[in-house]
């Protein structure tokens, strides 16, 4: 199994693969941080309509 694993890594495609892993998890972890701040601004935003239509009725 030890040498399946190292055979990949120094293959050209094992290098590719890895690359492709590490680009996937950077967009994965922008795609996160993005979407819990917008939640954050919608979640706000909801907040201060249902503040403005609890003081007009």
């Amino acid at each position: 199994m030890k040498s399946l694993i190292t055979s990949f890594a120094n293959s050209q495609s094992g290098a590719t693969a890895i690359e492709y892993a590490l680009l996937a998890a950077l967009i994965a972890v922008g795609i996160i941080f993005a979407a819990e701040q917008l939640g954050t601004e919608i979640g706000l935003t909801f907040d201060k309509v249902q503040e403005k239509l609890a003081n007009t009725g």
